[in-house]
């Protein structure tokens, strides 16, 4: 892999990370509620979802899912459902947070509750897998060995993954520090109601593409 075939596929996947999706709209919903730092497991978990994707790409897993129509159901309900899950707890939510010097109107939840959700909301997206099964290999030298290539790609993928969910959860602290409490339960509520279009999408997503 040359140097300016990893900077086009970075640019690639800077786009494509860049279009606000499930993970990085819990990223900006997180930001609002908790801050950025409590944010930050979530982001690792999908930092690590990332990792598992490119690996079952490489692996042949997105191949089997473009062409199993079972599997790429039970996947895809299993995700819009935990999507739809989702959206309805932010659109309930009283759009409780915390501010410097003021009391908490919200507990924030354990960090691992935070990883587990953006890393299952991640990894049951067959979208992402056929994505990255169609994208992948035309960045991949298939003269060189390839396991060193995927490792890079996931590597960068991860990072500027990382760096987007950074910036939008700062977006969604600044905010809430901008707005005050009406600014947590606007975001909730836009995170949540996007949360639902997804899942929705999610679910047609075969039929619309058969």
């Amino acid at each position: 892999m040359t140097l300016t075939t990893l900077l086009l596929f970075s640019l690639v996947a800077l786009v494509a990370i860049a279009t606000p999706g499930p993970t990085v709209l819990l990223a900006l919903a997180n930001g609002s509620r908790w801050g950025v730092r409590r944010a930050l497991p979530g982001m690792l978990g999908a930092v690590m979802s990332d990792f598992v994707l490119v690996g079952a790409v490489a692996l042949g897993l997105g191949a089997l899912l473009a062409a199993s129509e079972f599997w790429f159901s039970v996947l895809k309900w299993a995700g819009a459902a935990y999507l739809a899950w989702l959206g309805l707890r932010l659109l309930r939510s009283g759009g409780g947070f915390e501010l410097p010097g003021a009391g908490t109107n919200s507990a924030p939840p354990p960090a691992r509750a935070v990883f587990s959700k953006s890393f299952l909301v991640a990894v049951t997206n067959p979208k992402g897998y056929i994505f990255c099964s169609a994208l992948l290999p035309q960045f991949i030298d298939p003269a060189a060995a390839q396991a060193p290539q995927y490792l890079t790609i996931a590597l960068v993928f991860a990072g500027l993954d990382f760096s987007v969910m950074l910036g939008y959860a700062f977006v969604g602290a600044r905010a809430v520090r901008l707005l005050r409490a009406s600014a947590a339960q606007w975001l909730d509520r836009v995170c949540g109601g996007a949360l639902l279009a997804l899942a929705g999408s999610l679910a047609f997503y075969r039929r619309a593409n058969s």
